[in-house]
Formats: structure tokens, C-alpha cells, sequence
């Protein structure tokens, strides 16, 4: 464990390299640096020093300004992430000025030059953003003073971030009006910054999978799930994720009588409000969908979220109901439909992955025979649930929803019945078992499962 410890704070340590070599390119744009370094550039542009050093002046006073906003429990928790941020702080702004040196060569000379050197710089900023949010080891000193004015405050650390980063923003065009008599270091390329990096860091992530078992990651979930389940060779888990008007919910009753184990779907509404505190109303009305893609995005920006308690609603909703299906499955054999569940539950032997889709005139259908919609209503109404259970799933995973290559089996209820849906995932549901020599489920015929 201890070489997994050292590999993710070198990773960090590249991370901040990134991130400095990123807002170097940005800065030498001539358009503006990021809104997190605008304040540092204005101030290095009518005094003696440096951005870099400037940075580390102003980090070291997010430090100091932490003390009198944090409890003595509060310190005690976080003393090693608290007392990491004054090295960090050093690091971060060398390696701004020798990127700022690195680059002494790179003057654009026109304007298509400088809006391709920010635009690099974004990626290669959302590239490092991206790197230490995977590591999630520790915190620079801009973004632990956002989690703890979040924290005494009670505020939503996203929304918290915006007005921090804002404020930066209007204080370096104060101080650019009062020391220059213009504004300088603020332009179009803060606001690129602002709104382009967070979606690009989402985009990225998926990638950095690669490194989870490097840094330990893959392996501290088999150990859990080894300590949790130390002989569980005859539990089952089936997931069935779904497009709107395929069926998949009545598909997971079939399952369920035909083998025998318990369905949990609607079930997580009340479930979730018990575990999170929320309404249940809210919970039906928000569950599987992001009120702001882009808003949470840009977010991204920070590790800050990743770290902190204060989550926003549909995060805490999210969580809620992990929990929830990571627990049903520890219980024993289970079915369960939605909740990105094929994804929580990791690389689990025993799951078995379903997704259930059909073609449009068998989903209008289906809505509109079962679920009581108007047939006018039936196609925009499958057009808005099938795209929030896209994005809900893509932004939590990071990976793409209905991906067949992600899936055990898919199934086409327009070309099948959900009879036949039925059978076809019970053989292979009982092939999953022999093959991890569990005890055999009981077979119940198609025909005795129509009659049921």
C-alpha cells in the first residue's frame, strides 16, 4: 500500500507541473490567463515579481486565511491536506515560472496564433485538472480555501468556486484600473478558460482508468469486495439498464419470477429518501437526470468537489443511491433496474449486464398502451427521458450509455418478445453460475412464467 501511496503523490506532483505548463500557455496567449492565476498576473505586471512568485504569496495567504474560518476538529481531520498546502504552494509556483521561461519563445504574432495557444493550453490544463482529481490525494491552496468557505458557510461547493473565481476575476480588473490605468491581464481568454477547461476535464477522465489499479485503486475495490463477500459463489446480481419504452422494468418482474430473486427498481425512491433526507417528490421528479450539464462541468475544474462533503442535490441523490445498490448486493442475489448500476458495481464475476432497447414505433407503442401517454406527447416524451438517462449516465461513469461492448447481453424487445428477453437472459444467468460453480437457480418454463 505503501508504493500505491507514493505512486499517486508523484502523480500529483506531475499534475501541478501540467496544470502550471497549461496556464503558461494560456498567459502567453495574450488574451487573458484563468481566472485562479488572473490576480497573480496583474500583480507580476507592475511589480518586481513574478507570476510564480505571486502565486505563491497569494496561496500561502489562502493558508493563513484558513485558520480563523476552520474548528479545532476541522483542523485535526484535515491536518495533513491543511499542512500540504504550503508545499504545494512552493511547487506550484516554481513550476509556473519555469513553464513561464520554457516558453519565452512562444510570442504569437497574430490572433489565429493566440487563440490556438489558448486553446492548448486549456487542453493541456484540463489534461493535468484531470490527473489530480484521479489521484485525490491532496489539495492546492486555492481550492481547500473554497471547501472550507463552503463548509463554515454552508454553501454548495460548486456554486461557492464560481463566486470564488469570480471574485478573482473582478479583483485583478480593480487592480489592473488602479496600477495601470487599463485593464490588462483579463480578456476574452479568462472566460474560455473559465467555461472550456471544466468540460474538457470531463471528457478526459474516462481515460485516466488506465491508472487505477497503478495507483491501487482496482485493487483496494477487489479487497473490499473479497472481504465483503468472503464465499458468495451462488449470489447473483443482474443490471438492466433501459431506453424508455422498452420494457426493461417489466422485463426485471419476468426475471425475477422465472429466478427466483428479489427486484428492486421503484423501490430506490423510498429507499434514497431515506438515506439521503430528501423528499420523495424531488427524488421522482430529479432522479436520473442533471438539471446543469454545463454548470457541473465547469465545476469540474476543481478536485474540490471530489473531496468535499458538501455535494450538490442530484450528488447527493447519486450517492445515495450507490450506496443503495451496493448494499442490495452484498445482501444476496438481486435484480436491479437503472442506477447506472452496471457501472457501481465495478468488475463484480458474478454481475450480468443487461440493456434492454427497442426500435421508436415499439417504444410509442408501449407508452402509450402501458404508461398512459398521449400518442401526440409519446415520441418527445421518449426523446427527454432517454437523453437524461444519457447524460445522467455519461456524467457520473464517464462512459457512453448503451454501449454494447459494456453489456453482457443486449436485448431488442421490438424484435423479441419480452418472453423470449426473459429466457434468453436466464440462460445466461445460469450460465454465469455454473461457471462460478454456485448452486443452480431453479428453471421456471417460459409457459409457467406467462401463467405466473
Amino acid at each position: 500500500m505503501k508504493n500505491y501511496l507514493v505512486r499517486r503523490y508523484l502523480l500529483f506532483v506531475v499534475s501541478l507541473f501540467i496544470n502550471a505548463f497549461g496556464i503558461a500557455l494560456i498567459t502567453k496567449a495574450l488574451l487573458g490567463t484563468s481566472p485562479i492565476t488572473s490576480v497573480t498576473y496583474v500583480l507580476s505586471m507592475f511589480t518586481p515579481m513574478t507570476m510564480g512568485e505571486w502565486t505563491i504569496v497569494v496561496n500561502l495567504l489562502f493558508v493563513v486565511l484558513e485558520l480563523p474560518l476552520m474548528t479545532r476538529a476541522q483542523l485535526k481531520e484535515d491536518l495533513r491536506i491543511f499542512l500540504l498546502q504550503i508545499p504545494i504552494s512552493l511547487g506550484f509556483g516554481c513550476f509556473i515560472d519555469w513553464s513561464m521561461a520554457a516558453l519565452g519563445w512562444l510570442n504569437p504574432g497574430n490572433y489565429a496564433g493566440q487563440i490556438a495557444s489558448l486553446l492548448v493550453g486549456c487542453v493541456v490544463l484540463a489534461v493535468g485538472i484531470a490527473l489530480e482529481v484521479k489521484v485525490n490525494i491532496a489539495m492546492a491552496a486555492g481550492e481547500y480555501f473554497v471547501r472550507v468557505i463552503s463548509r463554515r458557510f454552508h454553501g454548495e461547493f460548486g456554486y461557492v468556486k464560481l463566486g470564488f473565481d469570480l471574485t478573482l476575476v473582478t479583483l485583478a480588473c480593480l487592480l489592473s484600473l488602479w496600477a495601470l490605468s487599463c485593464i490588462r491581464g483579463v480578456r476574452e481568454g479568462t472566460v474560455v478558460a473559465a467555461l472550456a477547461v471544466g468540460p474538457i476535464v470531463h471528457f478526459i477522465s474516462p481515460f485516466y482508468r488506465r491508472l487505477d489499479r497503478w495507483i491501487g485503486l482496482g485493487r483496494q475495490q477487489a479487497d473490499e469486495q473479497a472481504d465483503e463477500h468472503p464465499d458468495d459463489a451462488g449470489r447473483l446480481v443482474v443490471t438492466i439498464a433501459r431506453e424508455f419504452g422498452s420494457g426493461g422494468h417489466r422485463l426485471g418482474e419476468m426475471l425475477s419470477r422465472t429466478l427466483g430473486i428479489p427486484l428492486y427498481d421503484r423501490e430506490f425512491i423510498h429507499l434514497a429518501a431515506q438515506a439521503s433526507g430528501m423528499d420523495e417528490a424531488y427524488i421522482r421528479r430529479n432522479e436520473q437526470s442533471i438539471p446543469s450539464f454545463w454548470l457541473k462541468c465547469i465545476f469540474a475544474q476543481s478536485n474540490g468537489a471530489r473531496m468535499d462533503r458538501n455535494l450538490s442535490p442530484d450528488d447527493v441523490l447519486f450517492v445515495a443511491e450507490s450506496r443503495i445498490v451496493q448494499q442490495l448486493a452484498a445482501k444476496g442475489s438481486c435484480i436491479i433496474v437503472g442506477r447506472c448500476a452496471d457501472f457501481v458495481l465495478g468488475d463484480d464475476p458474478r454481475l450480468v449486464r443487461i440493456f434492454c432497447c427497442t426500435d421508436p414505433d415499439d417504444a410509442r407503442r408501449r407508452c402509450v398502451a402501458e404508461y398512459g401517454i398521449a400518442e401526440s406527447e409519446a415520441d418527445a416524451e421518449i426523446r427527454r427521458v432517454n437523453r437524461n438517462r444519457r447524460i445522467h449516465y455519461e456524467y457520473y461513469t464517464g462512459e457512453r450509455w448503451g454501449d454494447p461492448h459494456r453489456y453482457d447481453l443486449v436485448v431488442d424487445t421490438g424484435r423479441m418478445t419480452l418472453e423470449g428477453a426473459c429466457e434468453a437472459v436466464a440462460v445466461l444467468c445460469r450460465e454465469r453460475l455454473r461457471e462460478g460453480a454456485g448452486k443452480p437457480v431453479p428453471r421456471t418454463s417460459a409457459a409457467a412464467e406467462k401463467k405466473a
